[in-house]
């Protein structure tokens, strides 16, 4: 098996020390070529290009950033060229798809067990979102937000930019500080799924391929818990945002079995094949964790079965 290995040298949780471990755990089960990434979408360069130079499997070392570009980037494999296998290893502060898997979230470890699946012939099919509106035509392995969490995730890669190391208490206290200064009250939302009328009035809406949306630390934050790969897309949309119901839903998510389908402030949609997020205006938006910028209208689909994955 010949194997391109994608490697992002900024990932915040790995040292060279321990990359050169794990690339020569790797070298020893299968024709191994190493590439680094030097510049944004590199990964996905790399990924579309790996059948036609004759690789069988991509794996990736990085965060969910690198993980989103090679997914998109397999899922541009040249008609007529068997599409690649891939294996994800986490290197980021989240690793939130990978962590979705069963994988475990430290590097090495989650070498062995690829490895291992490797030696077993194990893998699975995932079904992925893909979101598709005027400019956009991309894949999403987890989420996709519109509102709060799309501008967090704005306001953390700026200070990233400043010198600030992404991690749980980062997100937490950028997430704390908007909502207290009034930042987040914005009603504007829409969303609609086909047989259902449209829920307008909603403050942020996520959409989930997976279930945890993402991690407090070790904790997985669970708005959608009966999100899962083999099914269509959940949604989450928040139609209060006082500090009683967010402090209530907040609590839901963190617990074990995250939000109930049904309550007060909220509305949740589940495994449907499609739906658009609308706004009265420009708001932000975010797939996987990444700012895409401001959007006034998005369609979303379902993808099932779209990618192999060793695991």
């Amino acid at each position: 098996m010949r194997a391109l290995f994608i490697v992002n040298p900024q990932a915040t949780t790995t040292t060279p020390r321990s990359r050169d471990v794990i690339v020569g755990a790797i070298a020893r089960h299968v024709e191994l070529h190493v590439a680094q990434t030097e510049y944004r979408d590199h990964a996905g360069e790399m990924a579309r290009d790996a059948a036609g130079e004759g690789f069988d499997l991509v794996i990736s070392l990085g965060g969910d950033g690198t993980v989103n570009e090679v997914v998109n980037g397999l899922l541009r494999t040249p008609e007529g060229l068997d599409r690649p296998s891939y294996a994800a290893l986490p290197g980021g502060s989240a690793n939130v798809f990978i962590r979705a898997l069963g994988m475990p979230n430290d590097p090495v470890e989650a070498t062995g067990a690829v490895l291992e699946a490797l030696r077993s012939g194990s893998s699975r099919e995932v079904g992925l979102g893909r979101i598709s509106s005027g400019r956009d035509d991309r894949y999403f392995t987890f989420c996709a937000g519109f509102g709060w969490d799309a501008d967090v995730v704005h306001e953390v890669e700026r200070r990233r930019r400043r010198g600030r190391r992404a991690s749980p208490a980062l997100y937490t206290g950028v997430a704390l500080q908007k909502f207290l200064r009034g930042e987040t009250r914005d009603p504007s939302l829409q969303v609609r799924t086909p047989g259902r009328g449209p829920v307008s009035g909603l403050h942020f809406a996520l959409v989930t391929n997976t279930t945890p949306w993402t991690f407090a630390g070790t904790v997985p934050v669970q708005p959608t818990p009966r999100s899962r790969f083999r099914l269509g897309l959940d949604a989450f949309g928040m139609s209060t945002l006082n500090p009683a119901t967010t402090a209530r839903l907040l609590g839901k998510m963190l617990s074990p079995s995250g939000v109930p389908p049904m309550g007060r402030g909220y509305t949740t949609w589940h495994d449907v094949p499609s739906l658009t997020i609308s706004s009265e205006h420009p708001r932000p938006f975010q797939i996987d964790g990444e700012y895409l910028g401001t959007r006034d209208r998005m369609d979303l689909h379902s993808v099932p079965k779209a990618l192999r994955i060793i695991v």
